[in-house]
């Protein structure tokens, strides 16, 4: 484990993940409904994979194995960028909201990052 922290919960990255997750939730409750079981659940389970696969990969045996999980979410990442600029092309969410969101992705996404490459220097050095 890392030892600058005790926990996934402690990690700057996570609670901004939850707290988009939250965000992409409230904004997929106004896609049309025929679309619940296509893309709302595919940019649901992509935002809800960022911090859970952060909480996992500190829970597994080493800094290894979380730098892979970390990976995982910097996939997830990509995945919700590419899926909320498809749902905006469609109209099925505000060009603003989507904007900030992918935003707020962008910012996660350097903050990954940043943790990636600090457990890979405690891992060589």
């Amino acid at each position: 484990m890392i030892e600058s922290f005790r926990s996934y919960r402690d990690l700057a990255v996570w609670k901004r993940a939850m707290k988009l997750t939250r965000e992409i939730y409230g904004l997929t409750k106004t896609f049309p409904s025929d679309e619940r079981f296509g893309l709302t659940n595919q940019i649901r389970r992509a935002a809800v994979s960022i911090p859970s696969n952060l909480a996992e990969g500190h829970a597994r045996a080493g800094a290894a194995e979380f730098g892979r999980f970390i990976s995982i979410s910097m996939g997830s990442v990509a995945e919700l960028e590419t899926q909320l600029i498809l749902a905006r092309e469609l109209t099925y969410a505000d060009a603003e909201v989507v904007e900030k969101a992918l935003e707020e992705l962008d910012e996660i996404g350097k903050m990954l990052r940043g943790l990636a490459k600090a457990i890979q220097s405690r891992r060589s050095g």
